[in-house]
């Protein structure tokens, strides 16, 4: 692994990598205390949890976020960008941190990579966080159908446009700049190949495990995310297929779309230290 300095986030962190069979990871590590990591959607990057990781580390967490294989600083022309190849990066990423159980962090696509590895590792698992994810296929909207057909002959504008609808009551006042620079990462050479390999993923990998996570688990879902139907339905669906878990709580944060942790930080970071903090107490008291 070695250092490189990113301009990707609010703060200047120093980029790491990790080698694993098929290409490399970018991923930075900042703050003490257990272990927080976080994936972004398809199609993002990990700067997405730039408001959200600064209040963790403040909550006293060591937070680490992961560039998705094939995009953001993360190397291209992988072998494929099915979820399950998505969750052993994460596997791999747990055991050469070698700090523990870990909380782990999805958003959208990657909520089923991070549900894959809870079922699959519970070893490794302290908790989980969904974030408007995706870990069963379903029903889609018109635009979303449209869109998976569409997709690779619509390029990165296209998705810029989308991208642009998933934040439909407070973007960011960086975000005219942070869609500038996602933009211009989706347009290296290939990136949105690899953003195409993970829409055409699916989760039907996924939703099968879903009663198999045993981890506290924390959904938390954007009250306007007009990627699904019925965005507080769709939480309690994936509530309840998480049958087998320790404890499962909802979250519907009013207002946000599709990445409340960056629409609306304010009222997610709370959502989610509280819950951190309420397993930590839980496995003290086990103690």
């Amino acid at each position: 692994m070695k250092g490189t300095i990113s301009m990707n986030s609010a703060t200047v962190t120093s980029t790491r990598y990790l080698e694993v069979p098929g290409g490399r990871l970018a991923y930075d590590d900042t703050g003490t205390g257990p272990l927080v990591v976080c994936l972004p959607g398809l199609g993002d990057l990990r700067a997405s949890y730039r408001f959200l990781a600064p209040r963790l580390v403040a909550a006293g967490y060591r937070v680490v976020t992961m560039d998705l294989r094939g995009l953001g600083e993360s190397s291209t022309d992988w072998a494929d960008y099915h979820v399950t190849s998505v969750a052993g990066d994460l596997l791999a990423l747990l055991r050469a941190l070698d700090a523990g159980p870990a909380f782990l962090v999805g958003n959208s696509f990657t909520g089923g990579a991070v549900a894959y590895v809870a079922a699959t590792a519970p070893a490794a698992v302290a908790g989980v966080i969904l974030l408007d994810a995706f870990v069963r296929n379903t029903p889609q909207t018109p635009v979303q159908r449209a869109g998976g057909w569409l997709l690779p002959h619509l390029g990165v504008g296209a998705w810029a446009m989308y991208f642009k609808t998933l934040y439909p009551s407070a973007p960011p006042a960086d975000f005219a700049a942070y869609l500038a620079a996602l933009k211009a990462n989706l347009k290296e050479q290939g990136r949105w190949a690899a953003t195409v390999g993970m829409v055409r993923s699916g989760q039907s990998a996924v939703e099968p495990l879903l009663g198999d996570v045993r981890a506290p688990t924390l959904v938390v879902v954007g009250g306007k995310d007009p990627d699904f139907t019925d965005p507080a339905g769709e939480a309690r669906t994936i509530a309840e297929r998480l049958r087998g878990a320790a404890r499962v709580q909802v979250a519907v944060i009013e207002g946000a779309g599709h990445y409340p942790h960056a629409e609306l930080p304010e009222q997610t970071a709370p959502v989610v230290v509280d819950f951190l903090q309420s397993v930590r107490g839980e496995d003290k008291h086990g103690a």
